[in-house]
C-alpha cells in the first residue's frame, strides 16, 4: 500500500496524501517506469504510468501488462487507462484493483492524435456526453476505494467545447481530481495553453480538486499557474523531457509556496552544469537497461531523450550525432568521456518548449460527430475501432 502522509497533504486521492501538488504525465513511450524512478529521484509528487488501453489490458497482452508494471520503490503505483466502452472500462479496472496491481486510476480523455480522435477516442469522446459520463461511472464504481481521476482537454476546437459539462459530470461520478490541459484537441500542442480556461473549470467546482496542465516549462511557470488559476496543482508533461531535476525545482517551489503563497519565488534553483546532465543521462540508460532487460533496446530507447538532454549546450552535431547511435553502456561511457563537464549551465538556451510542438490542425473525427452530444448507433460499431492499439500515444 502507499505511504500515507501525517501532515495534511497538498492533493488528497482517497487515502492516498500527495505533499508536493505536482503530477508527471503520462506520455506514450517515455514514462516507463525508468524515467519514472529517475524523476522520483530528484523531486516528489505523483508519477503515472504510460497510458494502456482497456481492451488490451483485459487480453493481457505483454506489451499492455508491461506497461502497468512497477518498480518496488513505487510507493504509489499509478496507472492511466484508456478506452471507448464502459465495460471494458469497468473490466480492466475491476483487474487491476482485483490483482492489487494499482493504487491510483487515471483516465485518459485528452489524447489529441488524430488515429485516437478519428475513432471519437481521446480528447474527442467528452463530446458524447452520455457516453463520457458512463465510461467515468463504470470506472468509479470498479475501482471502489482505488481513487480514479481523469485527465481531458477543453475539447474539440472552440466552437465544440466540453471542459465545463465533463468536469461537474466527472465531479458527479466522484471523481478525486480533475486535470485540465488548457488546449483543444485542434489545438495539438501549438500555441499558448489557455490558463484561463482552467481557472474557469476550478471556479466552477469549488467542491473538486483541479488541476492546471499546459506550459510548465519552469518551476516559475507552476507557482504563476497556482496564483492564476487557484488550482489544487499542476501536471508537468513535456517540460520534463530531458530534465528530470525539474522535479526538485518544483518540489522546492511548491513547499515555499504552499507555506506562503504570496512569497516571491527566485526561479530555477538547479542549474546543472554538463557534467551532471551526463549523469543524468546516464542514470536514465541504466534505468531502462534493467526495465527492457535488453541493453541494446534501452540505448535505442535513450536515443530520443538525447536532443533534450543536451538542449542549449555547446556539445557540438558529431556529439550529438555520435550518442544518437549508442548501442551499449560502454559506447556510451565512450561517447560523454569526450564532455568538458564543467561546462556552465547555458541558461535560457536550456529551458523553454521541448517534445511535441506541431501546429494546429483540424481535429480527425468520425463521420457525423459534431452533430448530437449523444452517441448514435452506427457509432457504437465505429468507436470499437478506437482501443487496436495497447498504448493509445
Amino acid at each position: 500500500m502507499p505511504n500515507v502522509v501525517a501532515e495534511k497533504p497538498a492533493l488528497q486521492y482517497g487515502s492516498i496524501g500527495i505533499a508536493t501538488p505536482v503530477v508527471l504525465a503520462p506520455m506514450a513511450g517515455i514514462t516507463n517506469t525508468a524515467f519514472r524512478r529517475l524523476c522520483r529521484e530528484f523531486g516528489g509528487g505523483l508519477f503515472v504510468s504510460e497510458m494502456v488501453t482497456s481492451r488490451a489490458l483485459i487480453e493481457r497482452t505483454e506489451e499492455s501488462m508491461r506497461l502497468i508494471g512497477h518498480h518496488e520503490s513505487e510507493d504509489i503505483r499509478s496507472v492511466q487507462l484508456y478506452g471507448v466502452d464502459p465495460a471494458t472500462i469497468g473490466n480492466a479496472v475491476t483487474m487491476l484493483v482485483a490483482e492489487n496491481r494499482a493504487d491510483h486510476i487515471d483516465l485518459n480523455f485528452g489524447c489529441p492524435v488524430p488515429k485516437v480522435t478519428r475513432k471519437g477516442g481521446g480528447a474527442a469522446l467528452p463530446w458524447k456526453a452520455d457516453l463520457f459520463a458512463s465510461i467515468v461511472k463504470s470506472a468509479v464504481k470498479a475501482a471502489g476505494s482505488v481513487p480514479v481521476t481523469i485527465k481531458m482537454r477543453k475539447g474539440i476546437d472552440q466552437d465544440h467545447l466540453t471542459f465545463l459539462d465533463a468536469g461537474k459530470a466527472a465531479r458527479d461520478a466522484g471523481v478525486a481530481a480533475i486535470a485540465l490541459h488548457g488546449r483543444t484537441a485542434s489545438d495539438y500542442y501549438s500555441g499558448t495553453a489557455d490558463w484561463q480556461a482552467i481557472a474557469e473549470l476550478r471556479a466552477a467546482l469549488p467542491d473538486a480538486q483541479v488541476l492546471g496542465n499546459g506550459d510548465i516549462w519552469s518551476a516559475e511557470d507552476a507557482i504563476r499557474m497556482m496564483r492564476e488559476t487557484g488550482v489544487n496543482g499542476i501536471v508537468v508533461g513535456r517540460g520534463c523531457l530531458g530534465r528530470p531535476w525539474l522535479f526538485r525545482d518544483l518540489q522546492l517551489a511548491m513547499d515555499s509556496y504552499l507555506k506562503n503563497p504570496d512569497a516571491n519565488y527566485s526561479g530555477a534553483q538547479i542549474q546543472p552544469n554538463l557534467g551532471e546532465v551526463a549523469d543524468a543521462f546516464k542514470r536514465h540508460a541504466e534505468l531502462l537497461v534493467e526495465f527492457f532487460e535488453d541493453e541494446l533496446r534501452a540505448c535505442r530507447d535513450i536515443r530520443k531523450h538525447v536532443a533534450w538532454y543536451f538542449k542549449g549546450y555547446q556539445v557540438g552535431g558529431e556529439f550529438r550525432a555520435a550518442l544518437a547511435q549508442v548501442e551499449n553502456l560502454k559506447h556510451m561511457d565512450d561517447i560523454l568521456g569526450r564532455l568538458d563537464r564543467n561546462l556552465p549551465y547555458p541558461g535560457d538556451a536550456a529551458e523553454g518548449p521541448r517534445g511535441r510542438l506541431g501546429g494546429a490542425k483540424s481535429c480527425a473525427l468520425p463521420e457525423n460527430w459534431l452533430k448530437s452530444r449523444e452517441l448514435e448507433g452506427a457509432q457504437k460499431i465505429e468507436l470499437l475501432g478506437a482501443e487496436l492499439d495497447v498504448s493509445g500515444g
